[in-house]
This record gives structure tokens, sequence and C-alpha cells, in this order.
């Protein structure tokens, strides 16, 4: 049938329609222009995903076509400046799909990922852009540019030489191909990661089952019973709910049961059997490296990162191995020892007994149990200490602001503002476990900082954590290991929100993985020191400080089984290095190869159907493959760090100052170690760590 002029023109009016009340395409009427999350609604995402993409490829093209020679500010400055529409939907709707998420979320996710899959490709695989790149970089030595400039140029090369732009012929083809699959694959396993995670409930429904359990942590299970229309105490898969049950628990057939159903999460069969996803992403990657001319995925990333090379990652986790080996021995004895004790019999001791007996033995030793801490850790006060930390050492404040709209009720969203008052960042805040929200902390950004035609362009951070709810008549009273966490997500958004770079691509936290941990876990540092708790952690009924006596024993007991912590840590980086130098496909046993790469830190005995690889998100699913000794890599960052600020003062300004302005303002704009030792004065050595931990005296 043919159209009419009239019909056209009501398709192209109805089309205007909808772009209108689409939030994302026009310009957000909010403060700072952050997300309308009060407008945005599931079916916007799509339509401006493709809008999106179909911009970028607009602007790509614009940059290809130009015919003048090519130009920092004719190629890599349009291409820096490109896709805005594309992030800014992809911002809101990822942050969301880890934080807020529904099933519908998960349905478009599988529709959009390709889609973005091939756009990535066909930016990274345009011949004509990749020369143009090139020709800048081969001459940005010669053209005058800033040190800002050429790093940028340097970075934007490197990412297309990452992403298969010097392929030719066929190898473009299946470099396409393989990246796209990864993609998938990726983005499935995690789904399925949440998926099997929500859906696991253990229902007590006698008191008798609740032996040992602390009253916050019964009262937090009835109310998730409640909330389920359930009779009885629901505990479940989420960090809160499962660390308090494995710690407390004196119901050792139900700590057992717990513990299986988390350590065989995706690898016990079922439809979200994560097994071949694990197999196939280990060795999509490898082809991938292959393909790039490199032996395994480790070489490939590794080369632009800190650690440069697999062989000094493997010697930072051989090195720490042999450090902490005769402390991790002695922390498995002592606890050993202990339950013998406390049982009055042997004790054939197992996993699911280590953080009952381990806890048992802490409150003993140190008298400073989590209980018996929780009281002056009230989450409204621990925000002010945490803000408060980067009042005295940075000067910015926190101002809550809810004219800012935020995706769900418990999100807080806070001005933040520098010494003089002038606008620095927003932050959101979102601390509590849902059912759409994943497993973890972690800081994000849904708009980094860049300045454009003279402009700062502030950045919108986000911070999640899964810390417990409130209970009855109770506020929520956090543990020393949540408010850790809390200080440590701090840190990155501190990291993210103090930047001053030019260029989006280079601020904030967009530095090599392996140094991004050090500004996050140097805050972990402040929380053993008197000075510092003093200021905040009052008991939430009478307001006492807390006492002296309890921080003593906090600093006493922060090495607690540093030995074997250490060893757990060093086991998921032998067990990201193992997947990641892999020189040919695996098709054999996953569990079997867990353990095998494993094997030298285990210090329990093995349990039959347990896996960590099929829900290790960091490294399956997350950014963090072939990256996570990242993690050690920063605690020997951090612990030579803070050694600094031990010699000058904990609130020293001028220590303060010279980390925030040659670390966190600094993003990725000069070599990491640069900024390091502008800082410090020296390479980092593992002396403070070592000394840290009461390993070296």
């Amino acid at each position: 049938m043919k159209k009419t002029f009239f019909s056209i023109l009501f398709l192209i009016m109805t089309m205007t329609t909808i772009e209108a009340q689409n939030p994302f395409l026009s310009a957000y009427k909010t403060p700072y222009d952050t997300p309308p999350f009060d407008k945005i609604k599931n079916e916007h995402y799509e339509p401006a995903f493709d809008k999106g993409i179909k911009d970028h490829t607009a602007e790509i093209n614009k940059i290809v076509v130009i015919r003048a020679v090519p130009t920092f500010e004719n190629t890599i400055l349009p291409l820096e400046e490109s896709g805005k529409l594309l992030s800014r939907v992809s911002s809101v709707f990822f942050n969301l799909l880890s934080a807020e998420s529904n099933d519908e979320m998960l349905e478009i996710a599988q529709r959009v990922q390709p889609k973005l899959s091939a756009h990535s490709n066909e930016l990274s695989l345009n011949e004509g852009l990749f020369q143009k790149v090139k020709a800048v970089y081969d001459k940005r030595f010669e053209s005058n540019l800033t040190p800002e400039q050429i790093r940028l140029v340097e970075k934007t090369y490197q990412g297309f030489e990452n992403s298969g732009a010097t392929l030719t012929g066929k190898d473009r083809d299946t470099y396409k191909e393989l990246s796209s699959k990864l993609s998938q694959l990726t983005l499935t396993f995690g789904q399925n990661a949440l998926k099997e995670n929500n859906k696991y409930e253990m229902l007590l429904t006698s008191k008798e089952d609740l032996a040992g359990l602390p009253q916050i942590a019964i009262d937090a299970a009835a109310a998730k019973a409640k909330q389920k229309n359930k009779e009885g105490w629901m505990f479940d898969l989420s960090a809160p709910s499962y660390i308090a049950f494995m710690k407390y628990s004196s119901r050792r057939d139900l700590r057992e049961k717990l513990y299986k159903a988390y350590t065989s999460q995706c690898v016990s069969g079922g439809e979200f059997d994560n097994q071949q996803n694990v197999r196939e992403i280990a060795t999509t990657r490898m082809q991938i490296a292959n393909l790039l001319g490199y032996k395994d995925y480790a070489t490939y990333v590794l080369r632009n990162k800190m650690a440069k090379d697999k062989d000094h990652v493997y010697q930072l986790l051989d090195d720490l191995f042999d450090a902490y080996s005769e402390a991790a021995r002695e922390d498995v004895k002592m606890v050993e020892g202990f339950a013998v004790g406390m049982e009055g019999k042997d004790v054939d001791l197992q996993p699911w007994d280590w953080s009952y007996y381990a806890e048992k033995l802490k409150d003993a030793k140190y008298n400073v149990s989590d209980e018996l801490v929780r009281p002056y850790f009230e989450l409204e006060n621990v925000k002010k200490g945490v803000f408060g930390l980067a009042t005295d050492l940075y000067g910015i404040s926190f101002k809550k602001n809810t004219e800012i709209p935020v995706y769900h009720p418990e999100v807080e969203a806070f001005d933040v503002l520098d010494e003089k008052g002038n606008f620095l960042a927003v932050l959101y805040t979102d601390f509590h476990p849902r059912e759409g929200k994943r497993q973890g902390a972690w800081m994000s950004e849904f708009k980094g900082q860049y300045i454009e035609k003279g402009r700062d362009s502030r950045p919108h951070v986000m911070i999640v954590m899964n810390f417990t709810r409130p209970t009855g008549n109770d506020p929520a009273l956090l543990t020393f290991d949540e408010v850790e966490t809390f200080l440590h997500e701090f840190g990155h958004a501190l990291h993210g929100m103090l930047t001053k770079c030019t260029y989006e691509s280079l601020s904030g936290t967009n530095v090599l993985h392996d140094f991004v941990e050090l500004p996050s876990q140097i805050m972990e540092n402040w929380l053993t020191e008197k000075e510092y708790l003093d200021k905040f952690a009052v008991h939430y009924k009478t307001g006492e400080k807390i006492p002296a006596s309890l921080v003593q024993k906090l600093i006493d007991a922060a090495n607690y089984n540093a030995g074997y912590l250490c060893y757990r840590q060093l086991s998921f980086g032998y067990l990201d290095m193992a997947w990641h130098t892999l020189p040919q496909p695996y098709t054999g046993d996953v569990i079997s190869f867990e353990r095998k790469a494993m094997d030298k830190t285990a210090m329990l005995p093995l349990v039959d159907g347990s896996a960590m690889s099929t829900s290790f998100g960091h490294i399956f699913s997350g950014g963090y493959a072939a990256g996570y000794y990242g993690y050690k890599w920063a605690e020997v960052l951090d612990a030579d760090a803070f050694a600094k600020f031990k010699e000058t003062g904990i609130f020293n300004k001028e220590t303060a100052e010279s980390f925030r302005k040659n670390i966190l303002e600094r993003g990725n704009t000069e070599e990491p170690m640069s900024l390091y030792i502008k800082f410090r004065g020296q390479e980092p050595t593992v002396d403070a760590l070592l000394k840290r931990n009461g390993i070296k005296k």
C-alpha cells in the first residue's frame, strides 16, 4: 500500500514525539546534568543505544573523510569527544544492570551486547581511522603537543593496537568473531552468577537452628523471610547473611549446607552452570592473544600494566608465598588447636569450620568480635567518619542534595565541594543488598571528568556496597570489615572525584589496572588509627567514644590470620594466571584445573563439587583477567605510601596535598611509577607491607 504524504508526516511526528519522550535523547534538566532516573524506563534503553551507535558511526565517518593531514586537532581530539550519547546511555544501563537490575534489563543486555560488540569492532578495525591515528602517533614528538596530549595519542594508538587494528585480511574477520563471542560469553557468565546467587534460600523454622547467631543476624533473617511472605528465618548467599552465618552459627551441619551452596554456584549443573563459559572465555581470550601475536592472554594484557610481564607477576606471587608461608601454616595450626580445645576432642577442620573457629579464637585472643565492635559503627556515624577523613586530608565537604534523582529510594546523592565551596562532583551512595544487585562492593561513574572548550565538566561517581541492613528498632550497625570496605570504595571515589585532567579517557580511575587499587587500599590504613576512630566511632545508644582498650584490641587484631589471608589472595592470583597463561584450549574438567592451579596455597581440605572459577566474576565477567595479582601489588604500594603518612602525621596536610596532586588528580596522564616516585621519593619496596603484617620485625 502506497503511503500518502499525510501518513508519512504522521509517522515523522510520531517518531519525533517518541524521541522527545526518551530522556536519553534530549538535554537532562537536572542538577549538574545528572541522569533523570525518575524518567528513565526500560523501553528507553534500546532506542537510545541504537541512536547512540548511529550517531557515533557518523562522527567517526566525519573524521575519516577529512582530507587534511591528520593532526591531534582533527583526529585524536574529535575521536576522544565522540560517542557522547552512546556513553550516556551505556553508563546508566550497565551501572544499573549491576546495582538495580531486573529480568527485562537482563534480556535487553543480551540483545544490545552483540550490537555494541559489532560497533566496537567497526570502530577499532576501521582502516581509514587507524591510519589517521597512526599518522599522528608516528609524529607525536614532532608536533608541539603537551605531555598530556602525547599520552592521549599513545593510549589511543595502543587501544587500536590492542583491538586488532594491525590485523589484515581474514584475521580481521576472525578478530571480530572472537571479540563478539567473548563479549557475549562474559555477559552470560555474569548473569548466570547473579541468578544462581539470587535463587538460593535456606529457610529455618526452628529456634534451635539459630544457635550461636547474634541477634542482629537473626533479626535480618526474620525480616528477609517476612519480605518473601514466609514464616521463620531466611539466610541466603548475600554477603551479610552468608558471612554472619558462617562466623557465628554453632550448627555445623547448617554451616556445611550453606558453604556447599556458596561454593557450588554455577558448577553443579542446571541452567546457570558456568563451566563451559569458563572454558570458552579462557580459550577465546587465548585465541585473541595468539591472533595478535602473543603467546597467551596474560602476555598480551600485562605489557600495558605496571608489572609488564607474567614473570614479574609470578615473582611477586612467589615472593609473597615464601614470605608468608610460615605465618600461614601457624595460623591454621592455631585455629585447629583452638577448635580441639574448645570441643574437647579431635576436630576434622573443614572449610565450613574455618570462619566459625577463627572468629572464636579471635574473640578469645583479642576479645574484639564483630558484635562487640558493631555498636560503635552505626552507618550514619561511619558516613560522617569516612566523609570527614576526606575533609581532614583534602578540605572537601559533602552536602546531601535531594533534588538529584536517584535510581532507588535507598540511594542518596551528595554535592561534593572543595575547600572554597566550589562544586567538585556528585557522589551517589548505595549501601544495602537487594535482589537486583550483584554481590560485592564497587565504585563506578555515570560520567567522568574532562575539560571541553575551557569548561571543567565534573564527574558523577557512585559507590555500591552490600552492608548489613537496619533491623527492628536498631539502625544499620556495620562490622569492622564493612567499614574497611566503605573506606576502600570511597578511596576509588576520591580518585574519580578529585581528578583534574583534560581528557576523560585519561581522567580519574582510568589508570593501569595494577595501579588503580592504590588510592582505595591506602584508605583502609586509617581504620586502626585511634586518632581517626575517635572522630566518629561512638556507641549508637550512649554516644560513648570507642574505648581506647577496644581500639588497641583492633590494632592488635589487625594482623590476625595475616598469613592465611595472604595465601587466600595468592590462591586467587595463581588461579587467574593459570587460566590466562593457557598455551592451548582447555577442554577438561574445570574443578581439576582449578585445584592444580591453587594446590600450593591450599591450607584446608578440598570439598567435592566446590569451585571458585564458575562464580569468579572479577576475572570472567569483570576487568581483572590476568590482573587479580593487582590487589597484592597495590598492597605493597599502599603500605609503602602510608608509611609516608606515618612518618609525617596521618592528617599531615603537606603529605595529603602531595598524594592528591601527584596521584589522585593526575589520572593516567603520566606513567604511574613516575607519579608514585614524585609522591614518595622512591620506588616502593615490600618492607612496609611485611612490617605492617608482622612478618618482618
